[in-house]
């Protein structure tokens, strides 16, 4: 007989800060069907206040991050009514949200070999406002265990796109870019699924648009395509030790953040164009992304691409121009648009935590084996 089919929610709040996506999606045994999405960007104010939360403020942190995770919720569960408006479901119907936070710190492993990970997140206020049991706090079961808490998506990433007798490889082009390696279903070599933080995208290249156009991205990488990559800049950026070391890796903003570009622009001999310092932004990207795919990803054959970035066309021809035979193609193309591919994730995870299954891969954060992420917050 076929299976009942379950509903679960995924909210998505990244890196790149851009704002909110919720998809609505349905489980019937092994197939995974989007049903709804929504998306929000986040207030103005909100959107500043957790800017500045990912560096040291020194004012009454503790206080605001309470308050940020209110206002966080709030928007949250907006999206939520929406969604389920949209697609004709009563909240009643859907098993659990899956609510990743907002990410304002990310050192796993560091200080004490635990480390840690912070999401700002009201998971409590959410399932008060929305009626729906709410999973959240993913990373830091994997943290414990002695993982990277990231990235938790390639094993959802598997369930979506792998294809039999296929390796192919997916890139998340957010705020930070990373990459899964997807080994065929029916691998007879037994390769393990590999996931990582490859380097910065849109956490950068956003800052830098925001400071000398105004604008909140670059839209399609049109202003990128005017200029010309700096070489010297691009070289010294490239050497930081970060792009040389091994999986499991994850970062954010705590290093990839305006002063760490600031520092390499301070040793440029000569005046630069912001539009040239864009194109090299863009440069840094596909060509961090491209070393480790070539390094990691054997002999993948696709590279599927989602997250905003998907959207930026000079970046896509960027990675396009280093790929070395491998296919580039945005997720659309796959059945699952670029900005839902994410908050998707977050539904698979949320099923997973309820089923009592686990939601991380050893093989992507070396965590010490399998476990059920998250915590549950019953409405």
């Amino acid at each position: 007989m076929p299976s009942t089919p379950e509903f679960y929610l995924g909210l998505m709040s990244g890196t790149s800060l851009d704002g909110i996506d919720a998809v609505l999606v349905e489980f019937a045994g092994e197939r995974i069907a989007a049903r709804a999405h929504a998306s929000s960007p986040l207030p103005a104010s909100l959107r500043a206040e957790l800017l500045a939360l990912n560096a040291p403020c020194g004012v009454d942190e503790l206080h605001r991050s309470a308050l940020a995770a209110n206002a966080l919720a709030r928007q949250y569960a907006s999206l939520v009514e929406a969604v389920l408006t949209d697609a004709c479901v009563p909240a009643s119907a859907v098993r659990a949200i899956g609510a990743h936070g907002q990410t304002v710190r990310h050192r796993p492993s560091e200080f004490d070999d635990v480390g840690y990970t912070l999401q700002l997140n009201s998971p409590a206020l959410l399932a008060e406002l929305s009626g729906i049991d709410v999973v959240a706090d993913f990373r830091s079961r994997d943290l414990a265990a002695g993982g990277q808490g990231a990235p938790l998506v390639p094993a959802f990433h598997r369930a979506v796109f792998g294809q039999s007798g296929k390796r192919l490889a997916v890139l998340n082009l957010g705020g930070i870019a990373n990459l899964s390696i997807l080994p065929a279903p029916d691998d007879a070599d037994g390769d393990v699924i590999l996931g990582f933080d490859c380097g910065p995208a849109n956490a950068l290249l956003d800052h830098w648009c925001q400071q000398h156009l105004g604008q909140a991205f670059d839209e399609g990488g049109r202003w990128a395509s005017s200029g010309q990559v700096l070489h010297g800049l691009l070289d010294r950026m490239l050497a930081d030790a970060y792009f040389e070391r091994m999986p499991p890796k994850s970062t954010g903003r705590d290093l990839f953040n305006p002063e760490w570009l600031t520092g390499h622009l301070q040793a440029c001999s000569a005046p630069v164009r912001a539009q040239d310092v864009q194109a090299t932004l863009a440069e840094l990207t596909a060509v961090s992304v491209l070393r480790d795919l070539h390094r990691h990803g054997g002999n993948a054959v696709e590279l599927i691409v989602c997250g905003g970035g998907a959207f930026n066309k000079h970046l896509l021809s960027r990675i396009a121009a280093h790929r070395s035979g491998v296919q580039v193609l945005t997720s659309s193309e796959r059945g699952l648009p670029p900005t839902q591919v994410e908050a998707a994730a977050f539904a698979w995870l949320a099923r997973a935590t309820i089923r009592r299954e686990s939601g991380n891969l050893p093989s992507v954060t070396g965590a010490r084996g399998p476990r059920v992420l998250g915590a549950i917050y019953p409405a």
